[in-house]
C-alpha cells in the first residue's frame, strides 16, 4: 500500500525546506518535491553565494585600508577564480547541511517538478504520492523585460554572473532594486567600473527615502556611477562593447560597458503545476492566498515568492511555518507588520515598519529621531562612522512604527527594530533596556532617546 503523506511540499527552498522541517517536528509524515538543488534559489544563486562574494569584497577592502588600522601589507591582490571556488565551497555545504536536517526529520525527497493532479494528489516522476495537504513553495524566476538585446553575449543575469570567469572592467547594472546595487558595489570594490541604470527617480524603492538619497552620494564617492529616470529601451552590440541606450527629454542617450547584468526583479514560478486545470486562483502570476495562506482549493497552501508580496526568503520560511500549522489543523495568520529588509552594502541597510514617509503618506501623527555613527565610540574603533540609526514612533505613545539603519552591521542591529515593532514597544522602552559599552547597538539606544529628552552623546540642534 502506498504511503500517503500528511504533508507535500511542492519546492525545496527557504520555504518549502524549512515547512517540510517544522511539519516533521510536529509529528507529520512528510514528503518533499525539488527539481533542483535543496536551498532554491536563496541558497544556490541568491542569498548565499552574493553573501559570499561580497565578504571576498570586504575583506579586499580592508586590506587596501590596512595603513588606516597601523598595519602593511606588502601585496593586494584579487584571484577571481578562487573567490568563485570558495562561493561554490560554501553553498555546497550549505546544501549538504539541509540535506541532511531533512534526512534526520525522515523526510522523502523526491527529486523532479511536483505535478497537482488533485487537493489529494501529486505526480513526479510518473509516480503519484497521495497526501492530505499539499503547500506549493514553487519560488520565483528571473524576470525579463520585453528589451531588445537581451539575448546579446555581454548581457547576463544574476544567476550568471555568480560564476564569471573573467572580471570585466565595466559593467552596467540595470535595476536599482537591492540586487543590483548588491552587486554593483561587489564589483565595484573588485575593481569594475559600474554604472547603475533605474527606471524610477530614486534607488532602492522600499527603503527609507533619506537613508536611500544619502546612500545614492555615497555609492557616488565610491565611484559608482548612478543614472535614475532612465527606462532602457534598447541593448545593441558596438564592436567588443554592450551599449544600453535610453530616451530623455533631450533626445536618446546611451552608455558602453563589457558586460550588463539585468537585475530587475523576479517573477512568482508556477509552471508545469497544472494550476489552470485545478481551478487555481491567481493574482497576475502569483497564487492568490488569504491570510491563513490557503489558496481557494481546500487542502493546497502557497507560500514564499509564488504568491507575491515580500519575495524574501526570510518570509517565505516564516509563511512555511504558519502554513504548516494551518495545514496540521491549527488556526494562525501571517503578520506583515515587522518584517525587516536588509541590503549587504557597503554601509548596509536595513529596516522595518514604517519608512518616514509612509507615516507622512498616511497622515500619522509622528515623531522622528535619529543618531549618527559618527557619535558612536565603537563605530570609531572600526572607523565605519558612516550612517545612521533613524527611529520613527507615533508621537503621542512613543510606539515604535519604523526603524531604519545605514551603517555597520545594519543587518544585525535591525533585530532590536524588528522586536520593537513586533511587540509594539515604545521608545522608553528601548531606552530602559540596558545597552552593553562600548557597542553599536548603543546608536540604536541613542536614537530612541532622541524621542525622549535628546540623546546623550550627540547634540541635536535646539529650535529658535
Amino acid at each position: 500500500m502506498e504511503t500517503e503523506y500528511d504533508v507535500t511540499i511542492i519546492g525545496g527552498g527557504p520555504g518549502g525546506y524549512v515547512a517540510a522541517i517544522y511539519a516533521s517536528q510536529l509529528g507529520a509524515r512528510v514528503a518533499l518535491m525539488e527539481k533542483d538543488r535543496l536551498g532554491g534559489t536563496c541558497l544556490n544563486r541568491g542569498c548565499i553565494p552574493t553573501k559570499s562574494l561580497l565578504r571576498s569584497a570586504e575583506v579586499l577592502q580592508q586590506a587596501r585600508r590596512a595603513s588606516e588600522f597601523g598595519l602593511e601589507i606588502d601585496h593586494i591582490g584579487l584571484n577571481l577564480p578562487q573567490i568563485i571556488a570558495r562561493k561554490n565551497k560554501v553553498v555546497a555545504g550549505q546544501v549538504a547541511g539541509i540535506k541532511q536536517l531533512t534526512l534526520a526529520g525522515n523526510i522523502s525527497i523526491y527529486k523532479g517538478a511536483g505535478r497537482i493532479v488533485s487537493p489529494t494528489l501529486v505526480k513526479v516522476n510518473g509516480e503519484e504520492i497521495p497526501t492530505k495537504r499539499i503547500i506549493i513553495a514553487t519560488g520565483s524566476e528571473t524576470a525579463s523585460l520585453p528589451i531588445p538585446g537581451l539575448g546579446l553575449p555581454g548581457v547576463v543575469t544574476t544567476d550568471e554572473i555568480l560564476d564569471v570567469t573573467k572580471l570585466p572592467q565595466s559593467l552596467i547594472v540595470i535595476g536599482g532594486n537591492v540586487v543590483g546595487v548588491e552587486f554593483a558595489t561587489i564589483f565595484n570594490a573588485f575593481g569594475t567600473k559600474v554604472t547603475i541604470l533605474e527606471m524610477r527617480p530614486f534607488l532602492l524603492e522600499p527603503v527609507d527615502l533619506e537613508i536611500s538619497q544619502r546612500f545614492a552620494q555615497i555609492l557616488r564617492r565610491q565611484g559608482i556611477t548612478i543614472i535614475t529616470s532612465a527606462t532602457v529601451k534598447a541593448i545593441r552590440q558596438e564592436g567588443t562593447m554592450t551599449k544600453v541606450v535610453w530616451d530623455t527629454p533631450e533626445g536618446e542617450r546611451g552608455i558602453e560597458a563589457q558586460m550588463v547584468l539585468m537585475a530587475t526583479g523576479r517573477s512568482p514560478y508556477t509552471e508545469g503545476l497544472g494550476l489552470t486545470e485545478l481551478g487555481m486562483k491567481m493574482k497576475r502570476r502569483a497564487i492568490a492566498v488569504n491570510e491563513r495562506l490557503e489558496t481557494n482549493i481546500p487542502n493546497i497552501y502557497a507560500i514564499g515568492d509564488v504568491i507575491g508580496g515580500h519575495m524574501l526568503a526570510h518570509v517565505a520560511s516564516y509563511e512555511g511555518k504558519i502554513a504548516v500549522e494551518n495545514a496540521l489543523g491549527h488556526s494562525r495568520r501571517v503578520d506583515y507588520q515587522a518584517v525587516p529588509i536588509c541590503v549587504f552594502t557597503h554601509p548596509e541597510i536595513a529596516g522595518v515598519g514604517l519608512t518616514e514617509n509612509e507615516a507622512k503618506t498616511r497622515e500619522l501623527s509622528y515623531k522622528v529621531s535619529s543618531f549618527p555613527f559618527s557619535a558612536c565610540g565603537r563605530a570609531h574603533t572600526m572607523r565605519e562612522t558612516m550612517g545612521m540609526v533613524k527611529i520613527v514612533c507615533e508621537a503621542e505613545s512613543g510606539r515604535v512604527l519604523g526603524m531604519h539603519i545605514m551603517g555597520p552591521h545594519a543587518d544585525d542591529l535591525i533585530a532590536e527594530g524588528v522586536l520593537a515593532v513586533k511587540c509594539s514597544l515604545t521608545a522608553k522602552d528601548i531606552t530602559d533596556t540596558m545597552h552593553a559599552h562600548p557597542t553599536l547597538p548603543e546608536a540604536v539606544l541613542e536614537a530612541a532617546l532622541g524621542q525622549l529628552g535628546g540623546p546623550i552623546h550627540f547634540q541635536t540642534k535646539q529650535a529658535g
